[in-house]
């Protein structure tokens, strides 16, 4: 059996990384704050404090979820660690959504870290990570620093494998409106259909999801690879 665990589903990359998911996996499991409106036979939901999950019952919440009994393989499977499991983040937010860069701090790097640290516990062997083209743990703008710091951090718990993503500005469907970000898409639209430029033109939300995908079902001799915009773009043509 092979298993996906997710955070960030709710997210622009996320949602469409959970359609990915369901042509590869056997089971999804989804972590979040709250459940989405979404019902799939793969799907799994459990709904907590994600500051806290390394203290959730996962066992309690899995079966609780599973009305007929349908996840009890499931469970069966991470318990005895028969299961290839593998581990996706799309988590994210802006200072703005936050309301403060204490708080943006906590979301995009303590629930990212713990989230990583449970997948790890449950057996998974690769880590796929959306980060930001600019993340530097050295820079001075302060969402790049963050994006550099989890990058440092995630490559501590030693996985198997760790892909992280960079890509560019993103396009696609937000589910609000960010004036900057429109603008840029905007500006940046055409390097798109000129082809030029790959590691800064715009990238889709669905090619991103696409990438890690594959990414998470090849081989690779590196325990650690960055995957930038215009590797995710060649990727998925």
């Amino acid at each position: 059996m092979n298993i996906a665990l997710i955070s960030g589903t709710s997210g622009m990359v996320g949602m469409q990384l959970l359609h990915q998911l369901f042509k590869k996996y056997d089971f999804v499991i989804s972590v979040g704050r709250r459940k989405l409106a979404l019902k799939h036979e793969k799907l799994v939901q459990l709904e907590g404090d994600l500051l806290k999950i390394n203290i959730w019952d996962w066992e309690h919440l899995l079966m609780s979820s599973s009305l007929g009994g349908e996840y009890q393989l499931v469970r069966e499977e991470i318990l005895e660690k028969k299961a290839e499991i593998h581990a996706f983040s799309s988590l994210g937010t802006t200072i703005k959504q936050a309301g403060s860069k204490e708080r943006f701090y906590q979301v995009d790097h303590d629930i990212v870290l713990e989230f990583a640290t449970w997948a790890k516990n449950l057996g998974a062997t690769k880590f796929l990570y959306v980060s930001a083209l600019s993340a530097d743990p050295e820079s001075s703008v302060f969402y790049s620093k963050v994006k550099g710091e989890v990058e440092q951090d995630l490559q501590k718990l030693d996985y198997s494998f760790l892909g992280i993503f960079r890509p560019s500005l993103l396009l696609g469907n937000r589910n609000e409106f960010r004036l900057g970000e429109w603008f840029a898409s905007i500006a940046m639209k055409p390097l798109v259909w000129l082809k030029v430029l790959k590691n800064y033109r715009p990238i889709y939300d669905f090619q991103v999801a696409k990438a890690m995908v594959l990414v998470a079902n090849q081989a690779s001799s590196q325990n650690v690879e960055i995957i930038n915009s215009g590797q995710m773009q060649d990727l998925t043509k």
